[in-house]
This record gives structure tokens, C-alpha cells and sequence, in this order.
């Protein structure tokens, strides 16, 4: 039957509840309790209410879900319903539902809603159950779950139709039901380490707090191009300027870039600035909130992936995390003395070997950084931090004392990706507006991420801004790690894809 008759079908059932005299739209469900509520109070394991103790009680529940299942024996029907990925079984008996009950029943199909009322029991096969007395339709679903869905390998198309991913596949509602809980934590974390959560403009007239090339737009009333923000920092930057001592945002930012298992190119993050601090105390910070965040899920060793043999990996967020530099990372990865890496002729020499695109245009200071993107990231699985970055990867830093080739920042590694990044924040504003001066002259030769001159930015530096520590986490690679997910896009509930051929989304599924 083609897809159109099984609608076709559908909707002359709903007509048929029409003429039951039904309201068939309703604007409230019947619904006294959640089916996860009642079975944690009666189907826990090692602690389940018997069908005696149910009868004794007289509990008499109204719920609501969507029908997964329907079993027809005469004149019963055993059917399944689901809300929030917890499933539970309704008994209807014809000669228990108050009219017109049984008919309705008997125009039910898979995905429609319905409440149902009766007192709760457990069946001869010991399933916790509402013996139906009154059943109300909520909605008639119009197009039926797809057959194949339980065995559909295509993410792709889970992705595009992730409602449908969501009612078929409960781990995957799981996965976003403990991504609200990890970014409540980690809100509630910083909240407990006195930091103010605030909110900064997501459109911004110049973009800046990164290298990353921006999305554009235009305001009509005011006539201007403005930027969908690709990092909130240079605004909470002016927070502390004005005053505030700790401040943070779990914020959505855009970066226009590809697509890939680790990007998306709207993602979260959370970012914080500590007055008085510098990148030892926010060490402190970040390792704490990792552990804080994978105790809170159920332990700090968590599996991620598996190793080179295939076995399941365990990743251990007990504090302290490991320290390298950038340097001795690179060396020990790459198998080479790290003297070499003090020689700017072999840094080349290396980057070549290493197949760096455009090696000979770049400073030895960008080389340094693709080394070790080339030899040293994917061996990080454990957590490490990476400290003392070259002044060319990071313009928004201060120096590491006594070189000023280098600077007072880190980025956390675990699992072999990038999961925070934080400075010593750059505080002088002479030196801030060389940095900005250096990154217009490389957009000037070609770099379309690099950052842009924000003069207001400046001024704002130059009314003093206290030595000051920041953070950067990437909550959705956070998600990733802490419930085993491979891939970015299944941690968004909505990931941006490559819109379908026209006629070719029937045939998906």
C-alpha cells in the first residue's frame, strides 16, 4: 500500500471518531500521573508493587502516550503507549469501557495519542498495566511510523527526521534527555563557583573572540551588515571592564564552516571570565567541572569509543588532569627530539614532511601549531592540558613571561578532540591593538577568519581591565564525551543538513 493510501485510511478513521461524537482535537489530556512516575512507584526492580498490593490500593490513574503497539484477543485488546521513552501497557476489555470506549478502541492505529483511566494492575505475566474503564483520543496520527524505521542503518535520514528517531530509538532520547542534565550541571557548577550568568548580543556588528569566518546579515531599519556572533568573549571582556568579577554564558554561537563529525556550524559553548585569576586558577576550574559533570552522570571513568584492538575505552576524569606543552606533545607523538622544534629551518623541514599545506607561507609559529594538530591531537584521549601556544594562534593572550613568542594559554584534549580552551587574557591595550593590527594584515594576504579591528573593543581595554582568566568549553563535544556519541550531529537535536532532493522524502523511508 502506497504511502498516501495508509493516510487515506487514517483519516477516514478519524471521520468515523467524528461521528462517535468525539472531540477529536482536544485542547487538555486526562492525566493524573506520568507513566515514568508510576513506574518508579511500582516497577522498580527489586522493590515491585504486587498485583494484590495494586488491588488493595484502589489506585485509580489517568495517563497519556503515543500507541507503539497493539495486540487484538477478542474481545480485549493489549496495547502499548510511550511518553519520554518509558513504555507502558494498557488492558482494554470491551465490557470495562464506559461508551463509546470500545469503538474508539477499535479505530486506533500506531502513533495516535490517547489518555486512558482505570485502576493500575499487574497481568498473570507480571506487566505493571492500567485496566482501562475510560480511554480519551487525543490526536489521530495521519501518516504511520516507518515499517523499516527499528532497522534503518541511514543516519542520515534519523537526522533529517529525528522526531521519528526519537519515538522509534529510546537510547537516542536518552542521549538528549542527559544533554539537558549535563548543561544544567554545569550551569548550576559555575553558579556554585560565584560566577553571574549573563546574556550578550548574538548579533554583533563586528564578529570577534575568534579566528573563524563569520555568518552575515543585515538590519533593514538601521541599514547595517551585522554578524551572527562567533564567540561571545569580547562582550564579556567589557563585563569585567564595567565591573562584574565572574561571569559566564552557556551560549549558541555560529562559525561558517564545514560540516563534520566534530563541527557543526551552530554549536554551545560555555564561556566564563574571572577577574584577579590567570590560567592556573582556570586549570583548577575546568578539571573540577569535568569531574563535577561525570560524577553527576554516574561515575568519573566513562567509556568512550574503543582503542586500536576494538576493546571499549575508558576515560578517567579524576583531577589533576595530565600537563604538556605544545612542544613536548608534538616531539613525543611525533618521534622526534624536541630541539628540533627550536630551530625555525626544521620546523619547516618538518611541516613539509607532515604535508602542511602552504608550509612555506606560514610563520613558524602556525607550523608549530599544524604539527602538532598532524602528530599529537588524535593521541590525546586521556584528559590533557596543552599549554604555551605560539602568539600566532592566540591574539587575545598574554605572553608567557620572558618570550614573547609564546603565551599563557591551554586547550583541553580528551578523546582526541579539543574540548576547552583557555588564556591569561591580554590586558594592555597597545599591545591588544598590535595583535588586532597583526591579524588585518593576514586577511589583507588572504586569511578570511582572521579577526577583525574592534575599536570600541580597544577603548574599553583602555578604561582597565584587571588581569582577568577565561574559558571556553564546547558543550556539544562535552555531550559527545560524556554519553559515548561519535559524531557531533548526535548530540543535536536538529543538525544542520544538505537540504533533500525535491520527491526523494517519501523514498527514504
Amino acid at each position: 500500500m502506497q504511502l498516501s493510501q495508509y493516510r487515506q485510511v487514517r483519516i477516514e478513521k478519524l471521520e468515523k471518531l467524528k461521528a462517535l461524537g468525539l472531540d477529536v482535537w482536544p485542547r487538555k489530556a486526562e492525566r493524573t500521573h506520568g507513566i515514568g512516575d508510576l513506574l518508579e512507584a511500582h516497577d522498580r526492580e527489586g522493590a515491585k508493587t504486587t498485583n494484590e498490593e495494586l488491588e488493595a490500593l484502589g489506585k485509580v490513574v489517568s495517563v497519556m502516550g503515543r500507541v507503539i503497539a497493539i495486540r487484538e484477543m477478542g474481545k480485549s485488546v493489549f496495547a502499548t503507549i510511550t511518553e519520554m521513552g518509558v513504555k507502558l501497557q494498557v488492558y482494554f476489555r470491551m465490557n470495562d469501557l464506559a461508551e463509546p470506549g470500545w469503538e474508539v478502541v477499535k479505530l486506533l492505529d500506531l502513533g495516535d495519542f490517547i489518555s486512558v483511566t482505570g485502576p493500575v494492575m499487574r497481568t498473570r505475566m507480571g506487566e505493571l498495566s492500567v485496566r482501562a474503564q475510560r480511554i480519551q483520543f487525543l490526536t489521530k496520527a495521519h501518516k504511520p511510523l516507518p515499517e523499516k524505521w527499528h532497522g534503518l542503518q541511514d543516519k542520515e535520514v534519523r537526522y533529517r527526521r529525528r522526531y521519528l528517531d526519537l519515538v522509534a530509538n529510546p537510547d537516542v532520547l536518552l542521549t538528549f534527555q542527559t544533554r539537558s542534565r549535563i548543561i544544567a550541571k554545569v550551569r548550576s557548577y559555575m553558579e556554585g563557583q560565584r560566577f553571574l550568568e549573563v546574556e550578550t548580543p548574538m548579533m554583533q556588528p563586528i564578529p570577534g573572540g575568534a579566528t573563524a569566518r563569520p555568518f552575515v546579515t543585515h538590519h533593514n531599519a538601521l541599514d547595517i551588515p551585522l554578524y551572527l556572533r562567533i564567540a561571545p568573549e569580547l562582550y564579556l571582556k567589557r563585563l569585567i571592564v564595567g565591573g562584574f568579577e565572574r561571569v559566564f554564558e552557556i551560549n549558541r554561537s555560529f562559525r561558517n564552516e564545514g560540516v563534520s563529525m566534530r563541527h557543526n556550524p551552530e554549536f554551545t559553548m560555555m564561556e566564563s571570565y574571572a577577574a584577579g585569576e590567570d590560567l592556573r586558577d582556570v586549570m583548577v576550574l575546568t578539571e573540577n567541572l569535568f569531574e563535577t559533570v561525570a560524577g553527576h552522570l554516574g561515575a568519573v571513568e566513562r567509556p568512550y569509543g574503543v582503542d586500536a584492538e576494538g576493546n571499549p575505552r575508558l576515560i578517567s576524569y579524576r583531577t589533576p588532569f595530565r600537563r604538556m606543552t605544545l612542544k613536548d606533545a608534538t616531539a613525543h607523538y611525533g618521534g622526534f627530539d624536541r630541539a628540533l622544534l627550536e630551530d625555525d629551518a626544521q620546523i619547516l623541514r618538518l611541516a613539509r614532511e607532515a604535508h602542511v599545506e602552504d608550509a612555506e607561507k606560514q610563520t613558524p609559529g602556525a607550523l608549530l601549531g599544524a604539527l602538532f594538530e598532524h602528530h599529537a591531537e588524535k593521541e590525546l584521549i586521556q584528559p590533557t592540558f596543552i599549554t604555551d601556544y605560539p602568539v600566532e594562534l592566540s591574539p587575545l593572550t598574554k605572553n608567557l613571561p620572558g618570550d614573547d613568542r609564546f603565551v599563557d594559554r591551554f586547550e583541553l584534549f580528551i578523546g582526541g578532540m579539543e574540548l576547552a580552551n583557555a588564556y591569561s587574557e591580554l590586558n594592555d591595550p597597545v599591545v591588544q591593538l598590535e595583535r588586532f593590527e597583526a591579524q588585518l594584515a593576514e586577511r589583507e594576504a588572504g586569511n578570511d577568519e582572521a579577526m577583525l579591528l574592534d575599536e570600541d573593543f580597544i577603548e574599553a581595554l583602555e578604561h582597565g581591565f584587571p588581569p582577568c582568566g577565561g574559558l571556553g568549553v564546547g558543550m556539544d563535544r562535552l555531550v559527545m564525551l560524556m554519553t559515548d556519541s561519535s559524531s557531533i550531529r548526535d548530540v543535536l537535536l536538529f543538525p544542520l543538513m544538505r537540504p533533500m532532493a525535491k520527491g526523494a522524502e517519501d523514498e527514504e523511508l
